[in-house]
């Protein structure tokens, strides 16, 4: 069943457009009566990113939840694993993250979580839309009942405590030159404090938001500037984190990025030299590289996949007892820890690894040569344009022309209107031509 609202993270779209005040509100009052359990104050934890629209969005929310008498903490900026954490040890009814994540400052978006900070379940977020759209104003509270709002102070010092505490027993990151980019976004003032009081030495950029430049030319998406960075000033490693840090990225010293594919690969393979793997093996989406599957075979681990998404490699990780999982854009689960992807706790991760090894980072983080793989997108008016039989067949095609070592994966975007189409094998050459095919195709069939 499609959803109105939400979509696969959230509720996402432009500001004041799609994520309107009126909206916000409703959402408030939804979640608010959704999580009414038992006869205690029921409370709700808020934080938010850097976007100029957050203001408006958390005060239209505070209206919401206090209206259905929830009493409301809030953050102000916070990554959105540290609102998933305070979710629950704040012991709250929910937790809600304003946030369009990666996207440009003119989108916004409301993510929420349960008591026990994982995200909402589909059939929870169905209960939501309902509510949303029925007569809210019947379910008001009395005017002894309405709900109560404050700001929480010490929330960083909370969430940096709870980074730090992931690292093994006495490790700490003295001699690390780290270049850390926090992309404008909500992890500006605590992740540089956490690196710096483990005693790294701290470069930053990407930390002086001003309500606009979330995201842009900084940040996980765009790493070029960290990577620069790390040339010039000659640093360790660096590290970028995107608008809301629930993902993270790597830079070597050489200046060259590393993916989430290769972070997990870091990871998995240290965790089972440790013997900390739950099961034998990680969870990552369709869009993972064939080479990390093939390097984990090596090691004799095996890579369950997942739709895209990171709720959906949360899911399956949940279910089969896996404690390792992620996407290749750098959401990296590590549910030893978070609920959530976690960019700050994943980066912290691989520097103990690195700091174990001693050796550098482009070795450390190098541990598979990626198959040559293509990613393109296409705009659509409708997304039927999959059924033409003519698509259909050119599809076929290039499947068979990638052969059983290559891959096709093709996908409508959850939050835009296009189609993503990934191909990736040994020979380059089969790679482009079939993308370019079914690009074509589609584009064709859309007209």
């Amino acid at each position: 069943m499609s959803r109105k609202y939400f979509g696969t993270d959230g509720i996402r779209g432009l500001a004041n457009s799609v994520i309107t005040p009126e909206l916000a509100m409703k959402v408030g009052m939804a979640a608010g009566l959704a999580f009414q359990r038992g006869e205690h104050r029921h409370r709700v934890v808020i934080g938010k990113d850097t976007r100029l629209s957050g203001y408006m969005i958390e005060n239209a929310l505070v209206a919401g939840f206090t209206a259905v008498g929830v009493d409301v903490m809030l953050l102000g900026p916070m990554p959105t694993p540290a609102v998933a954490m305070l979710t629950n040890s704040l012991r709250c009814d929910i937790g809600v993250m304003i946030s369009a994540s990666h996207n440009p400052y003119e989108d916004n978006g409301i993510k929420l979580f349960g008591p026990d900070g994982f995200k909402l379940s589909d059939e929870t977020e169905r209960a939501i839309e309902a509510l949303i759209d029925t007569n809210l104003s019947s379910r008001l509270a009395g005017s002894r009942d309405l709900g109560r709002a404050r700001r929480i102070d010490d929330v960083h010092a909370r969430y940096i405590e709870f980074a730090k505490r992931t690292l093994p027993r006495g490790l700490r990151l003295d001699g690390l030159r780290v270049v850390v980019d926090c992309a404008n976004g909500a992890a500006y003032k605590v992740a540089p404090e956490a690196l710096w009081e483990l005693g790294a030495d701290v470069i930053t950029i990407g930390v002086e938001p001003d309500g606009f430049n979330i995201n842009r030319d900084v940040g996980s998406t765009a790493p070029r500037a960290l990577a620069q960075k790390v040339r010039d000033l000659r640093g360790d490693i660096g590290i970028a984190l995107d608008g809301d840090a629930d993902r993270v990225l790597m830079v070597d010293e050489k200046g060259r990025v590393i993916d989430g594919d290769q972070l997990m690969a870091v990871v998995a393979s240290d965790w089972k030299e440790e013997g900390k793997l739950t099961q034998p093996g990680i969870v990552a989406t369709v869009m993972s590289n064939l080479g990390l599957e093939r390097y984990l075979g090596g090691l004799g681990l095996q890579l369950e996949r997942t739709a895209v998404g990171d709720r959906y490699v949360l899911e399956r990780m949940r279910a089969q007892g896996y404690n390792v999982g992620g996407e290749q854009s750098g959401h990296i689960i590590l549910s030893d820890f978070a609920t959530t992807g976690d960019g700050l706790v994943a980066a912290l991760q691989v520097l103990a690894v690195l700091k174990k090894a001693d050796r550098p980072v482009s070795e450390v983080c190098h541990r598979f040569d990626p198959l040559p793989q293509i990613l393109k997108n296409v705009r659509i008016r409708r997304r039927k344009v999959l059924d033409d039989p003519k698509v259909a067949a050119v599809i076929e095609g290039a499947r068979k022309q990638l052969g059983d070592g290559g891959r096709l994966v093709i996908r409508p975007s959850g939050t835009e209107p296009v189609i993503r189409v990934m191909a990736e094998a040994d020979d380059p050459m089969n790679v482009e031509t079939a993308v370019d095919e079914v690009i074509d195709a589609i584009a064709k069939a859309a007209a």
